[in-house]
């Protein structure tokens, strides 16, 4: 019995195999990671059951894991549309940018301009002269898409507008977005200049949540009361989430609608199950309740293939043997943590972790690779993580060679 069971498990694990990962050793979707641009090499992975696969009806779409930037399905994810609202995605990109490098704060005052009091399309009428906080105007951007707090926020980070949309474009560019053009922070230009791609809004919206999570605290409000305090006196007014997802599947956690007669109705939703955060990108849908169908459906589908392999590498590694240095053993750590993200319904718990050093030889400098720790699923490697030294070793001359002989003689 036991060696037909044996028989069947071997069998089992020749069917099934495993994707490829990029080395991308970021950790858990919920930890604030700095992620940087997206791995190169993305492979498409699905099930073998086709009924499976969601039959989205917009023209372009795609769901991506967030640790990994893996994408896991896509319908002509880079043709270049009118991105509507999702826009503002970008804009508060750098809002967090600048938050985080100290440049503004969440208490920090802002004055409504006659300029920003004049946009049109979704707003949350603040007026001319009006002084809202910068939280609050994260709220109206977030929740009520308010055209009038991205401009109000664009003015307060970079002077004007203008000046904003350059840097929008500027870290759109360092994403690797290669099918993205702005001119305005807030998305209501019909401008054939004014575009992106499904695939761009994904990785945007992955370097939102990824760098900075706290847009969570934001994106999952449903309902909240801000104060007008104007000439004409003091008025509240609700913001209501335009995000219906929220409502609609349990695991939702954003991020962001958009909608013109131009750009029809586009999502970016986003959600986390199990320590797995999926994006779900949805362009150019014929109406708004197809955009969150279709989210619904990849986000479902995503859930069903996914499962998330973490090793955050908190462990101590033992000092390696160094040659010709005034010290003979070196002290090495993980660079990072590692995940992997598999499709095919692979046993996870057959991953394994081989410690590969280097020719470890003095002089060595503290932060330079010594090695890898190496993964392997049945046999096959799925990534690594580098192992760099935690000290700074000089190579060893004749005196160091003396003294130490004197001290094993003495002592």
């Amino acid at each position: 019995m036991r060696k037909r069971i044996a028989s069947m498990m071997l069998c089992l694990c020749m069917i099934v195999g495993s994707v490829s990962q990029s080395e991308y050793p970021y950790g858990g979707v919920c930890a604030a990671e700095d992620t940087g641009v997206l791995p190169e090499e993305k492979s498409i992975q699905t099930t073998s059951d086709a009924e499976t696969v969601p039959d989205v009806a917009a023209p372009s779409a795609i769901l991506m894991e967030a640790s990994t930037g893996q994408v896991i399905y896509e319908k002509t994810p880079d043709i270049e549309l009118s991105p509507a609202s999702i826009t503002k995605i970008m804009t508060l990109v750098l809002i967090f940018d600048a938050l985080s490098a100290g440049k503004i704060g969440l208490n920090d005052e802002v004055t409504v301009s006659a300029y920003a009091q004049s946009m049109g399309g979704s707003q949350v009428f603040l007026a001319e002269g009006e002084i809202q906080t910068v939280e609050t105007l994260i709220k109206c951007i977030v929740v009520a898409s308010g055209n009038d707090a991205s401009v109000a926020m664009a003015e307060y980070v970079a002077g004007s507008e203008e000046a904003f949309v350059k840097l929008m474009n500027e870290r759109a560019a360092s994403l690797g977005m290669e099918h993205t053009h702005f001119e305005d922070c807030c998305g209501l230009s019909n401008s054939d200049g004014h575009y992106t791609s499904a695939r761009d809004v994904a990785i945007m919206s992955r370097e939102l949540i990824t760098k900075y999570p706290e847009i969570f605290q934001y994106s999952t409000i449903w309902m909240e009361d801000i104060t007008h305090v104007t000439r004409q006196g003091t008025s509240i007014f609700t913001l209501t989430s335009t995000n219906k997802l929220l409502k609609q599947y349990q695991w939702t956690t954003g991020l962001k609608t958009g909608s013109t007669s131009k750009a029809k109705y586009c999502f970016s939703g986003t959600a986390c199950k199990d320590g797995i955060s999926l994006i779900a990108v949805v362009m150019a849908a014929p109406d708004f309740k197809v955009r969150f169908e279709d989210a619904q459906k990849m986000l479902q589908y995503g859930y069903s293939v996914c499962a998330l392999y973490e090793d955050k590498n908190e462990d101590v590694l033992e000092p390696a043997e160094l040659s010709g240095g005034v010290i003979n053993r070196v002290g090495i750590a993980y660079q990072d943590g590692f995940s992997y993200l598999d499709l095919t319904g692979a046993d996870l718990n057959g991953i394994t972790k081989e410690i590969v050093l280097g020719e470890n030889k003095a002089p060595v400098i503290e932060g330079q690779k010594a090695g890898e720790a190496v993964y392997y699923l049945n046999g096959k490697r799925i990534g690594s993580v580098d192992l760099c030294y935690t000290e700074t070793v000089r190579k060893a001359v004749y005196k160091d060679y003396l003294q130490r002989l004197l001290n094993d003689y003495l002592f």
